[in-house]
């Protein structure tokens, strides 16, 4: 099974992971790890954070050669900005307590909640840890999936469809959203929308406010199948929503036309399947997102996720002292305005993990000759059953 744990704080040493369930015998370019990481540090609304981390993996174990040889694979991510924090976040010498210590917690963020829980004086005990600085290590082991699952020619792109009030309302191609997002400042392929929605980003930074909004993730050319109807917990749409969920701020997902399905009649909704020798079993929409009854379908999976605004606010709203229980308000963190940009590339990457298990759990995790045996076995098998895979030779 493909698992895996993140450990680190915010402004500690280091972000640690360690996934287990990767194959052997599969080539692994760091370059495109460490791309992922950087997709991940653009984009308009970011905070200052971004001009200190240069975010690079460094592999501990798992792979020789840059070959993975089937043991868990151990990754580090150092924080640059410890050399600045280490006299406070050190965790076994003697640390300043007194300096950065946080009680003022702030309306929408894991502070009050998390202090209460875990019984903490200091709120920045629980701040470092729920901080979105956890996400570059789920980007770097989305990379890892990405680096798996390229070799079945499944990819992924993602694109930013609303920000404050403006929200865009056309459709467009995979391969144009993979071209275009990656030269905006705000992941929008609409030129109009991005200028808008840097405006948006642009007024709440004056105002010491900020946004969230809507982002979309694509995937293509995953095999029908993935998933299972049988299990609440072997449903591919579950896992997916699950890990989209466990992203820092965000709060809904949907999948294909999502809530517009609640205005709609049944036969404005079900994508009708047809036949032809030439294309096999095909449809003409895709209004489900490409999955049924928790299962692929073959066609693109599309995933939206609403990502509210982030909570820390240069203009603090009214909270209380967590000790004292007097009105305050809340405390100020270095902290981006708007990280919906950021937070596609993180959704992508967890998007590719589930992807990878599922893909791991159909046909096997020993070794890459092994998988793709079965694989190709598995089209083959579908290919007698009228279904046809349009992707290049595995």
């Amino acid at each position: 099974m493909l698992r895996y744990l993140t450990s680190g704080e915010s402004h500690g040493q280091s972000l640690i992971t360690i996934i287990e369930g990767i194959p052997s015998n599969l080539n692994i370019d760091i370059d495109n790890i460490n791309g992922e990481l950087c997709r991940r540090q653009q984009g308009y609304g970011r905070g200052d954070r971004m001009k200190i981390e240069k975010d690079k993996v460094n592999i501990l174990s798992g792979m020789r050669g840059s070959t993975t040889i089937g043991s868990p694979i151990a990754i580090e991510i150092k924080n640059k900005d410890y050399e600045n924090w280490k006299e406070y976040m050190n965790p076994v010498e003697e640390i300043d307590k007194e300096s950065k210590c946080v009680s003022k917690v702030r309306p929408g963020h894991a502070d009050m909640v998390g202090s209460l829980k875990y019984d903490f004086k200091d709120v920045r005990n629980v701040l470092e840890r729920a901080s979105a600085r956890e996400t570059a290590a789920r980007v770097a082991v989305g990379g890892v999936c990405k680096e798996f699952l390229s070799k079945f020619d499944i990819d992924f792109t993602s694109h930013v469809i609303q920000i404050g009030n403006h929200k865009l309302n056309k459709s467009f191609e995979f391969d144009y959203i993979k071209k275009e997002s990656e030269i905006s400042q705000v992941r929008c392929v609409d030129k109009e929308y991005e200028n808008l929605f840097i405006d948006e980003i642009k007024k709440a930074k004056e105002e010491g406010d900020s946004l969230g909004g809507i982002f979309e993730v694509r995937i293509k050319n995953v095999v029908p199948g993935l998933g299972s109807y049988v299990h609440y917990d072997k449903k591919l749409d579950s896992e997916l929503s699950a890990h989209i969920m466990s992203i820092q701020a965000i709060k809904g997902v949907e999948f294909g036309l999502g809530f517009e399905m609640a205005s709609l009649k049944g036969s404005d909704i079900h994508d009708e399947i047809y036949y032809s020798k030439e294309r096999g079993i095909y449809k003409n929409t895709n209004r489900l997102g490409g999955i049924e009854g928790g299962m692929s379908t073959g066609e693109e999976i599309v995933i939206r996720g609403v990502m509210k605004p982030i909570p820390t606010l240069y203009k603090p709203l009214n909270s209380i002292d967590i000790n004292t229980l007097e009105n305050y308000k809340a405390s100020i963190e270095r902290s981006d305005n708007c990280a919906l940009p950021a937070a596609c590339v993180v959704a992508e990457n967890v998007c590719a993990f589930v992807i990878a298990k599922f893909f791991i759990e159909k046909f096997g995790q020993d070794n890459m000759k092994d998988i793709i045996k079965t694989y190709q076995n598995y089209l083959e098998r579908l290919s007698d059953r009228g279904w046809k895979m349009d992707t290049k030779s595995i």
